[in-house]
């Protein structure tokens, strides 16, 4: 199940950044940006969903809100062991959704090119890459889904 999420998810919101993002560090020389979040604002804010398991647990979350004519994914993580079961894919399909609904035409994302992974899995997705620059001092690579 996917819902808003509520100021009582933010410390599990904050774990799974953690866990799902930790691996990056050695390679990025840095933290991910999601693991400095301001989770509190961004859930005050409205801009966050979480995904629950079967035990009512956060197992992953999203962060999106629109942005002129598209939405921006900002931030999307599962944790470890609930990974490889769609969590993620549920939760990206979502922010789609909700783009829709809103009418807007796209949706933007960007990752870091180290995170190998993501890349793959967002051109799966039906995203394309749109560029690639450095942004706060992170090497992001920029993706859009057209949604019309």
């Amino acid at each position: 199940m996917i819902r808003a999420a509520t100021p009582q998810d933010e410390a599990a919101i904050r774990q799974c950044a953690r866990l799902a993002y930790e691996g990056y560090t050695p390679l990025m020389g840095r933290e991910p940006a999601p693991m400095t979040a301001d989770f509190a604002a961004q859930i005050a804010a409205g801009l966050t969903h979480v995904y629950l398991g079967e035990d009512n647990r956060v197992q992953g979350y999203i962060v999106f809100y629109p942005q002129g004519d598209h939405m921006l994914l900002e931030s999307v993580a599962v944790l470890p062991q609930a990974a490889g079961r769609g969590m993620g894919k549920a939760l990206i399909a979502f922010c789609e959704n909700e783009a829709r609904r809103l009418g807007l035409d796209a949706v933007r994302l960007y990752t870091n090119e180290k995170m190998t992974a993501n890349l793959s899995i967002y051109l799966r997705l039906g995203y394309t890459e749109t560029g690639r620059r450095i942004e706060d001092g992170f090497k992001r690579v920029f993706f859009e889904k057209l949604l019309v």
